[in-house]
């Protein structure tokens, strides 16, 4: 094969003239390549994504805690004694007997003497729900 002069950018391997798809100038009369400074937009966007991410850390963060209560409330409840089948949408009312167990009742803490934890709603998704009185 003919050797091409150093002044034609020639890829052999393909057989093509590639100048114009380098990266890089291949000719002395070629603008002179200069890099942009792009530091400025970086910490500007890592500041920025940092903020986001953060913030949505926070976010799942107080999302677990609140199911990590959920389940304990609902661990605590089903744990409880009760004779009754709780009924969905009804509200029913937590209290702790003198030897730390717990129970269930339909009696409100207006109602009665007992220990009050909470009041809960039991949902359709069969999840109690704590209920402010």
């Amino acid at each position: 094969m003919k050797k091409k002069p150093d002044n034609v950018v020639f890829d052999e391997d393909l057989q093509v003239y590639n100048a114009k798809s380098l990266p890089y100038a291949t000719d002395m009369s070629a603008p002179k390549i200069e890099l942009t400074d792009i530091s400025h937009w970086k910490n500007n966007t890592v500041s920025k994504v940092n903020h986001q991410l953060g913030a949505k850390f926070e976010e799942l963060k107080s999302e677990y805690q609140k199911l990590v209560e959920q389940y304990e409330f609902n661990k605590l409840i089903y744990e409880a004694k009760f004779s009754f089948e709780p009924v969905i949408g009804k509200v029913y009312h937590l209290y702790k007997k003198e030897d730390n167990s717990s129970f269930l009742s339909i009696l409100g803490p207006n109602e009665c003497s007992f220990n009050y934890l909470k009041s809960f709603r039991l949902n359709a998704d069969q999840i109690w729900e704590v209920i402010a009185i």
